[in-house]
């Protein structure tokens, strides 16, 4: 039942982030950031993120223009910031925490379908705005937080996030004691005016008025820190304290966000508005591994293999940035600062592998489609045959199958049939259930999504890394987003060749990981072991990847 405009639903406070001047300067992190700090403050967290698009879910969306597609542990396929949100967090963030123009209209008009409305008229406002509302209190009862983070895509002024800032601006109306605004926006600093510019944010909190908010705080982003007078001509121009600007210089990584903003007292000013108080204060655990992360002497370089980096004249970094931060946590598990080198396939392709040669370990994280596979098929040869770590993440793991078909038993033309539908020998192959939709083009949501039990195979390289997490534990559930799986047909002459399936559904029959287990570390995992990885609680994987560079490097 669609409930009346003016109805409290949930007890939870509300903390909305908007964008002022630009994207792309950190909304997401502050969310995350303010989320860790009230968690250290002793209360429950959980934060959700807008995206203004017309699509269903980001799942659809190409990596380079969208950035990475973060999967749930319920198997919703969302934005990369909720990856942010439970990195910090350290827990698990659901489908509810997630909303689109595209899902939020698709509801209305089934409810409406539905006579959910009761024969009324139902119109963009307030129908619209209203249930935003709602699936914003169903995502706090769910998780029974205090607070909920609420992040907006895009930038104040877009017409896209027009409806998602007039449900905001209603919630404070009828409970403004249960929610606040944090802008974060960017001060320029000009190279031939050499001084921080506030008008642009000026600017774009004027724009935030019009809609009929006022920021409660804003996140000053620059690339130095925000000075006194910069605060107060803020203040005097945009009905603010000069303490309630935060300032938010460039940071060399993004967990020192929480704790720059705590020097701001960033916490007990949120805490003061609500008219609450800490009930403790505690960051010793992210203080420890923050100094873990920087200080570090040992370094090993890590390769990342793939094809979603490219944009115009740019590089780009987004379309990977789980399987970034995981690889980042190894690193902090194991007093190790890793080096990231990006290489296209398609270098590969043309150049061959001498550009690998400097890499300590290498990771083929995951893709979609024909382009790039065989410069990735070329890579793992090279990681085989020369005995460097590598890291097969979902495609990467399918690459290194047809690798092996190809180039151990002999099978020339062995490919998947995602890259050649007609290859003889179709070692990976379209999931049986997804036959069906793909002949019906029913793409969105459909493929195998969220979290699955994977069974390990004693004595594999793999089993011993769990092992060092969950002790004698022989299941464990992993993240999935995939459609082609590996082919059981060839399984017995694969593991008779030397590719161990080092796991599996529990019934045995989808194999979700394979290795090598005479090579010092060769793992492919159909999961993605990235997505529940966390600074506070690193995947064993990605810790036990990066355990033996370093060892190998040593050695070396």
């Amino acid at each position: 039942m669609t409930s009346k405009l003016n109805e409290k639903i949930s007890d939870a406070r509300f903390i909305f982030v908007v964008g002022g001047v630009m994207s792309g300067v950190g909304k997401g992190v502050t969310t995350a950031s303010i989320g860790k700090i009230l968690q250290s403050k002793g209360y429950k967290v959980s934060a959700i993120k807008i995206d203004p698009y017309i699509n269903v879910d980001a799942g659809t969306m190409n990596p380079v223009e969208h950035g990475e597609v973060f999967v749930t542990e319920d198997g919703d396929e969302t934005d990369q910031d909720v990856g942010n949100y439970e990195r910090f967090l350290n827990t698990n963030i659901y489908k509810e925490n997630y909303m689109t123009t595209g899902r939020v209209y698709q509801t209305v008009i089934q409810k409406e379908r539905n006579l959910e409305y009761k024969g009324k008229c139902v119109e963009v406002v307030p129908h619209i705005p209203m249930e935003i509302r709602d699936r914003i209190h169903t995502a706090a009862e769910k998780t029974k937080s205090d607070f909920v983070i609420v992040e907006i895509g895009g930038t104040v002024g877009e017409y896209q996030n027009m409806l998602f800032l007039e449900a905001a601006r209603m919630m404070k109306l009828y409970t403004p004691d249960s929610v606040q605004f944090v802008m974060v926006s960017y001060l320029p600093i000009p190279n031939k005016v050499g001084e921080m510019k506030t008008k642009p944010t000026q600017y774009a909190i004027r724009t935030l008025n019009s809609a009929g908010i006022q920021p409660d705080f804003v996140i000053a982003r620059s690339e130095m820190p925000v000075d006194e007078p910069r605060r107060v001509k803020i203040a005097v121009n945009c009905n603010i304290r000069p303490g309630d600007v935060i300032s938010a210089p460039d940071a060399d990584s993004i967990y020192d966000i929480p704790l720059n903003f705590e020097k701001d007292g960033l916490g007990d000013r949120i805490l003061e508005k609500f008219k609450m108080k800490s009930k403790k204060n505690d960051l010793k655990d992210w203080t420890k591994m923050v100094s873990a992360s920087k200080n570090s002497k040992k370094q090993v370089t890590i390769g990342v293999v793939g094809k979603y980096f490219s944009t115009g004249n740019f590089t780009l970094a987004d379309s990977y940035i789980s399987v970034i931060e995981a690889i980042k946590h190894g690193g902090i598990a194991n007093k190790v600062k890793v080096k990231l080198e990006w290489i296209n396939t398609d270098e590969i392709e043309k150049n061959g592998t001498r550009v690998l040669k400097k890499l300590d370990g290498i990771i083929v994280p995951q893709g979609w489609g024909s382009r790039g596979s065989e410069g990735k098929i070329k890579t793992i040869q090279y990681c085989r045959e020369n005995k460097v770590p590598y890291f097969g993440l979902c495609y990467g793991m399918q690459m290194c199958v047809i690798e092996h078909a190809r180039n151990v038993l002999g099978l020339k033309d062995a490919n998947s049939e995602e890259a050649n539908p007609k290859t003889p020998h179709p070692v990976i192959h379209v999931m049986p259930e997804q036959k069906e939709l793909l002949a019906k083009k029913q793409y969105g949501g459909t493929i195998r999504l969220g979290g699955w039990p994977c069974k390990l195979t004693k004595g594999t390289h793999m089993a011993k890394a769990y092992a060092k997490k969950f002790g004698t534990k022989t299941t464990v559930s992993e993240r999935h987003r995939h459609r082609y799986e590996y082919n059981n047909e060839y399984r017995e002459q694969l593991e008779k060749a030397g590719l161990k399936v080092a796991g599996t559904s529990p019934d045995g029959k989808i194999v979700e990981a394979v290795e090598i287990t005479d090579h010092p570390f060769f793992i492919g995992t159909q999961f993605h072991p990235e997505y529940i990885s966390r600074p506070l609680d690193p995947h064993p994987l990605f810790v036990e990847f990066v355990k033996v560079c370093e060892v190998l490097k040593k050695s070396s």
